[in-house]
Protein backbone atom coordinates (compact mmCIF):
# COMPACT_ATOMS: atom_id res chain seq x y z
CA UNK A 1 0.00 0.00 0.00
CA UNK A 2 0.93 3.65 -0.88
CA UNK A 3 1.19 6.52 1.64
CA UNK A 4 -1.28 8.29 -0.99
CA UNK A 5 -3.76 4.86 -0.63
CA UNK A 6 -3.46 5.06 2.45
CA UNK A 7 -4.59 8.69 3.27
CA UNK A 8 -7.59 8.09 0.34
CA UNK A 9 -8.70 5.26 2.59
CA UNK A 10 -8.67 7.30 6.15
CA UNK A 11 -10.45 10.42 4.66
CA UNK A 12 -13.78 11.18 3.41
CA UNK A 13 -15.00 8.92 0.36
CA UNK A 14 -15.06 10.15 -3.37
CA UNK A 15 -18.37 11.18 -4.65
CA UNK A 16 -19.29 8.52 -7.20
CA UNK A 17 -20.04 11.24 -9.42
CA UNK A 18 -16.55 12.76 -8.83
CA UNK A 19 -14.75 9.22 -9.56
CA UNK A 20 -17.08 9.02 -12.87
CA UNK A 21 -15.82 12.47 -13.77
CA UNK A 22 -11.89 11.74 -12.99
CA UNK A 23 -12.60 8.70 -14.47
CA UNK A 24 -13.81 10.38 -17.78
CA UNK A 25 -11.18 12.84 -17.78
CA UNK A 26 -8.32 10.79 -17.51
CA UNK A 27 -10.01 8.82 -20.39
CA UNK A 28 -10.87 11.87 -23.33
CA UNK A 29 -8.68 14.76 -21.71
CA UNK A 30 -5.19 14.97 -22.55
CA UNK A 31 -3.18 15.89 -18.94
CA UNK A 32 -6.06 14.46 -17.13
CA UNK A 33 -3.93 14.19 -14.34
CA UNK A 34 -4.50 17.97 -14.30
CA UNK A 35 -7.72 17.62 -11.99
CA UNK A 36 -7.77 17.91 -8.93
CA UNK A 37 -8.44 14.65 -7.55
CA UNK A 38 -10.03 12.70 -4.64
CA UNK A 39 -7.72 14.22 -1.67
CA UNK A 40 -7.48 17.68 -3.63
CA UNK A 41 -11.39 17.59 -3.93
CA UNK A 42 -12.21 17.07 -0.11
CA UNK A 43 -9.68 19.56 0.85
CA UNK A 44 -11.45 22.50 -1.35
CA UNK A 45 -14.94 21.34 -0.13
CA UNK A 46 -13.77 21.65 3.41
CA UNK A 47 -11.85 24.89 2.98
CA UNK A 48 -15.12 26.38 1.68
CA UNK A 49 -17.17 25.07 4.52
CA UNK A 50 -14.51 26.40 6.74
CA UNK A 51 -14.45 30.03 5.63
CA UNK A 52 -18.11 29.97 4.02
CA UNK A 53 -17.50 32.33 1.03
CA UNK A 54 -20.52 33.68 -1.05
CA UNK A 55 -19.12 33.88 -4.43
CA UNK A 56 -16.12 31.95 -5.56
CA UNK A 57 -13.70 32.73 -8.01
CA UNK A 58 -12.24 30.11 -10.13
CA UNK A 59 -9.91 30.64 -13.22
CA UNK A 60 -8.91 27.43 -14.89
CA UNK A 61 -11.97 25.24 -15.31
CA UNK A 62 -10.49 21.89 -17.07
CA UNK A 63 -12.90 19.46 -16.65
CA UNK A 64 -15.07 20.97 -13.78
CA UNK A 65 -13.61 18.65 -11.28
CA UNK A 66 -12.70 21.26 -8.66
CA UNK A 67 -15.59 23.56 -9.48
CA UNK A 68 -17.80 20.67 -8.51
CA UNK A 69 -15.76 20.67 -5.40
CA UNK A 70 -15.72 24.09 -4.76
CA UNK A 71 -19.46 24.09 -4.55
CA UNK A 72 -20.32 21.32 -2.70
CA UNK A 73 -18.72 23.33 0.32
CA UNK A 74 -20.81 26.52 -0.60
CA UNK A 75 -23.96 27.04 1.47
CA UNK A 76 -27.46 28.16 0.21
CA UNK A 77 -27.52 31.33 -2.03
CA UNK A 78 -23.47 30.68 -2.54
CA UNK A 79 -21.85 30.68 -6.12
CA UNK A 80 -19.30 29.50 -8.06
CA UNK A 81 -18.02 31.47 -10.96
CA UNK A 82 -15.36 29.42 -12.93
CA UNK A 83 -13.72 30.52 -15.79
CA UNK A 84 -12.12 28.41 -19.01
CA UNK A 85 -10.44 29.88 -21.39
CA UNK A 86 -10.09 26.92 -24.09
CA UNK A 87 -13.07 26.54 -25.67
CA UNK A 88 -12.51 23.43 -27.08
CA UNK A 89 -12.67 22.34 -23.54
CA UNK A 90 -17.25 23.05 -23.24
CA UNK A 91 -18.43 20.50 -25.46
CA UNK A 92 -16.88 18.02 -22.37
CA UNK A 93 -17.28 19.62 -19.31
CA UNK A 94 -20.10 21.98 -19.68
CA UNK A 95 -22.54 18.82 -19.58
CA UNK A 96 -20.70 17.50 -16.49
CA UNK A 97 -21.10 20.49 -14.80
CA UNK A 98 -24.57 21.05 -15.37
CA UNK A 99 -25.71 17.49 -14.80
CA UNK A 100 -23.71 17.89 -11.47
CA UNK A 101 -25.89 17.83 -8.07
CA UNK A 102 -24.42 21.04 -7.02
CA UNK A 103 -25.26 22.35 -11.20
CA UNK A 104 -27.25 25.44 -9.63
CA UNK A 105 -24.36 26.57 -7.52
CA UNK A 106 -21.80 27.00 -10.41
CA UNK A 107 -21.15 29.00 -13.45
CA UNK A 108 -19.13 28.24 -16.16
CA UNK A 109 -18.14 31.08 -18.41
CA UNK A 110 -15.56 30.21 -21.41
CA UNK A 111 -13.11 33.50 -21.53
CA UNK A 112 -10.20 35.22 -20.03
CA UNK A 113 -10.77 35.86 -16.14
CA UNK A 114 -8.13 38.40 -16.28
CA UNK A 115 -10.66 40.24 -18.42
CA UNK A 116 -13.71 39.14 -18.23
CA UNK A 117 -14.03 38.56 -14.13
CA UNK A 118 -13.68 42.00 -13.17
CA UNK A 119 -16.75 42.95 -15.76
CA UNK A 120 -18.88 40.67 -13.33
CA UNK A 121 -18.95 43.41 -10.96
CA UNK A 122 -19.31 40.74 -7.92
CA UNK A 123 -16.71 40.91 -4.72
CA UNK A 124 -15.06 37.54 -4.24
CA UNK A 125 -14.37 35.99 -0.54
CA UNK A 126 -12.28 33.00 -1.99
CA UNK A 127 -10.25 32.70 -5.43
CA UNK A 128 -8.81 29.11 -6.74
CA UNK A 129 -6.26 30.09 -9.83
CA UNK A 130 -5.25 27.03 -11.41
CA UNK A 131 -4.93 28.03 -14.93
CA UNK A 132 -2.25 29.11 -17.37
CA UNK A 133 1.13 29.12 -14.93
CA UNK A 134 2.74 31.41 -17.66
CA UNK A 135 0.60 34.41 -16.41
CA UNK A 136 -0.06 33.68 -13.01
CA UNK A 137 1.31 36.77 -11.72
CA UNK A 138 -1.03 38.46 -13.81
CA UNK A 139 -3.74 36.62 -12.44
CA UNK A 140 -2.83 36.92 -8.95
CA UNK A 141 -3.33 40.86 -8.93
CA UNK A 142 -6.98 40.49 -10.78
CA UNK A 143 -8.05 38.12 -8.42
CA UNK A 144 -6.69 40.32 -5.58
CA UNK A 145 -8.70 43.25 -6.96
CA UNK A 146 -11.73 41.46 -6.85
CA UNK A 147 -11.52 39.89 -3.37
CA UNK A 148 -12.44 41.50 0.30
CA UNK A 149 -10.24 41.82 2.66
CA UNK A 150 -9.81 39.08 4.78
CA UNK A 151 -10.97 37.04 1.42
CA UNK A 152 -8.49 33.81 0.44
CA UNK A 153 -6.56 32.57 -3.25
CA UNK A 154 -6.27 29.55 -3.11
CA UNK A 155 -3.28 28.95 -5.88
CA UNK A 156 -2.32 25.69 -6.89
CA UNK A 157 0.61 23.93 -8.47
CA UNK A 158 3.01 26.35 -7.04
CA UNK A 159 5.62 23.44 -6.46
CA UNK A 160 5.49 22.55 -10.20
CA UNK A 161 6.48 18.45 -9.86
CA UNK A 162 9.50 20.18 -7.81
CA UNK A 163 11.04 22.03 -11.19
CA UNK A 164 11.14 25.34 -8.74
CA UNK A 165 14.32 23.94 -7.47
CA UNK A 166 15.44 22.18 -10.20
CA UNK A 167 17.96 24.58 -12.74
CA UNK A 168 17.34 22.41 -15.65
CA UNK A 169 14.02 24.08 -15.90
CA UNK A 170 14.91 27.54 -15.72
CA UNK A 171 13.56 28.67 -19.23
CA UNK A 172 10.93 26.63 -19.10
CA UNK A 173 8.28 29.31 -19.39
CA UNK A 174 5.80 27.71 -17.18
CA UNK A 175 8.12 27.15 -14.24
CA UNK A 176 9.45 30.60 -14.97
CA UNK A 177 5.58 31.34 -14.44
CA UNK A 178 5.46 29.63 -10.93
CA UNK A 179 8.90 31.12 -10.15
CA UNK A 180 7.76 34.76 -10.87
CA UNK A 181 4.66 34.17 -8.82
CA UNK A 182 5.97 32.15 -6.05
CA UNK A 183 9.04 35.34 -5.72
CA UNK A 184 6.81 38.11 -6.20
CA UNK A 185 3.85 36.82 -3.42
CA UNK A 186 6.26 35.78 -0.64
CA UNK A 187 7.02 39.79 -0.48
CA UNK A 188 3.93 41.08 -1.24
CA UNK A 189 2.93 43.05 1.95
CA UNK A 190 -1.05 43.15 1.08
CA UNK A 191 -1.34 39.45 1.92
CA UNK A 192 -0.31 36.52 4.45
CA UNK A 193 0.92 33.13 2.91
CA UNK A 194 1.77 29.59 3.48
CA UNK A 195 2.56 26.76 1.00
CA UNK A 196 1.10 23.15 1.26
CA UNK A 197 2.93 20.44 -0.42
CA UNK A 198 -0.13 18.80 -1.10
CA UNK A 199 0.02 16.83 -4.71
CA UNK A 200 2.23 19.58 -6.72
CA UNK A 201 1.58 22.47 -4.26
CA UNK A 202 -0.97 24.56 -3.27
CA UNK A 203 -0.69 27.64 -1.86
CA UNK A 204 -2.93 29.47 0.78
CA UNK A 205 -2.82 33.50 0.82
CA UNK A 206 -5.01 35.73 2.74
CA UNK A 207 -5.53 39.01 1.92
CA UNK A 208 -5.14 41.95 4.75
Amino acid sequence: MTLDDYIAQHIDPEPEYLYQLWRATNIHMLHGRMASGHLQGRLLKMLVTMIRPKNILEVGTFSGYSAICLAEGLEEGGMVYTFEINDEQEDFTRPWIEKSPVSDKIRFIIGDAVTEAPRLGVTFDMAFIDGDKRTYRETYEMALSVLRPGGFILADNTLWDGHVVDAAYDRDPQTHGIETFNDFVSKDQRVERVILPLRDGLTLIRKL
